[in-house]
């Protein structure tokens, strides 16, 4: 954690081992870890510098020019690389450094007006970058600083809004403001299909859940002195089609607005894709990707507010800011509620890497849950995938 530039770190292993890091009158915007688990990475306020402190021989190294961005940090999956956007003389450049001595390998400018995220594909020989939303571009570089090539969908309308690489590397997910995917593939880096995440599903092929609520039945003349807090119960149901989605009508003259591809996620396998439309806020779409078709619609009682697959399994946990969490896989859905007493909102989660167990986090609390298999018949963890 962190607060006011100082951040705390505790071992899980060694409970009496703890280690301050304080920035001191810099402050501090942002810390992430390196991918071995022995370096922080503290991003100073204004984007002045990014500080590497290393926990073992508690060496300090300096890295100047951070671009203040959407996603300005990516490291390849082996750990090796770490690829930093950088803002200098009003021009983008993307430094790439190594992560074992953290030394300068490959520096090179950008053809971006403003540099808005990079992101590694997954087998660490092509970088992604992609411009501010008012222009639509992605650019596709090798290691060496090669410019591979260069996609734009259209003009003069906002561009890019999400990015995601498939966990193979042959795919790469654009989601753009004008409510599509557009998947491009890793050969010639051109375009094979789009998404498109219409407000009403009129294929009868298409499979609709949507979740539905009701409180739970007080026996007459038997209310509850003093109230308490009852938990209504919810399920998912089979929607008859042409299914209607809820949708959103977006504030175009603010900033921000509720348009677009928010959010991206490829399974571990590669084989689905998870998108959702921002004016279509309560509903999470499953295609996929071997046929390159929408394979699921999940609507919910509330919008979406953050989903992440499973990291061993095609099983995609769903979040919306109640107190209960969602799971997905292709034999089926089930809402389950948090255990513990007293509200628990769940504004995000997180799979363990062996997705034996997933974190939830509210506000200001977080609760570690495991998903037992164990006595369950193999029926009933294939519809379930495995319960909380």
């Amino acid at each position: 954690m962190y607060k006011r530039g100082l951040v705390q770190v505790w071992s899980l292993e060694q409970p009496e081992w703890h280690c301050k890091i304080d920035e001191g009158s810099a402050g501090l915007v942002a810390s992430c870890w390196s991918p071995d688990g022995r370096h922080i990475l503290n991003t100073t306020e204004f984007h002045l510098r990014i500080t590497v402190w290393s926990l073992c021989t508690k060496s300090i190294s300096y890295i100047k020019y951070p671009k203040a961005c959407q996603q300005g940090i990516t490291f390849t999956r082996d750990g090796h690389y770490m690829a930093l956007a950088e803002r200098r003389d009003c021009k983008d450049y993307v430094s790439i450094f190594v992560c074992s001595d953290w030394q300068l390998l490959r520096h090179f400018d950008t053809d971006t007006q403003d540099l808005a995220g990079i992101e590694w594909a997954p087998n660490g020989c092509v970088l992604a970058v992609w411009d501010t939303c008012l222009e639509y571009k992605i650019l596709l570089y090798s290691l060496d600083g090669r410019l591979l090539s260069a996609y734009c969908a259209y003009e003069w309308s906002l561009g890019i809004k999400s990015v995601a690489w498939s966990p193979s590397s042959q795919f790469l997910a654009v989601g753009s403001y004008d409510g599509k995917v557009r998947i491009l593939n890793h050969v010639t880096w051109k375009m094979i299909t789009e998404f498109g995440h219409p407000a009403t599903v009129n294929n009868p092929k298409i499979v609709v859940y949507k979740e539905t609520q009701k409180s739970p039945k007080l026996a007459l003349g038997r209310l509850p002195l003093p109230p308490t807090r009852t938990t209504s119960e919810s399920k998912y149901e089979i929607a008859a089609i042409p299914a209607s989605l809820q949708t959103l009508k977006p504030l175009t003259d603010r900033a921000n607005p509720k348009i677009g591809i928010g959010m991206l996620a490829f399974s571990p396998d590669s084989y689905f894709l998870a998108t959702r439309n921002d004016n279509v806020p309560n509903a999470v779409w499953v295609w996929d990707m071997q046929k390159l078709r929408l394979f699921v619609v999940l609507e919910q009682l509330s919008p979406v507010r953050s989903f992440q697959w499973d990291p061993q399994q095609p099983r995609l946990a769903i979040c919306t800011g109640g107190s209960k969490a969602y799971l997905w896989s292709p034999a089926g859905c089930v809402s389950v509620q948090v255990p513990g007493e007293g509200d628990f909102s769940v504004l995000s989660l997180c799979w363990h890497c062996s997705g034996d167990s997933l974190a939830l986090l509210s506000k200001d609390h977080f609760c570690l849950c495991f998903l037992e298999t164990e006595g369950i018949s193999p029926a009933a963890i294939n519809q379930l995938g495995g319960h909380m």
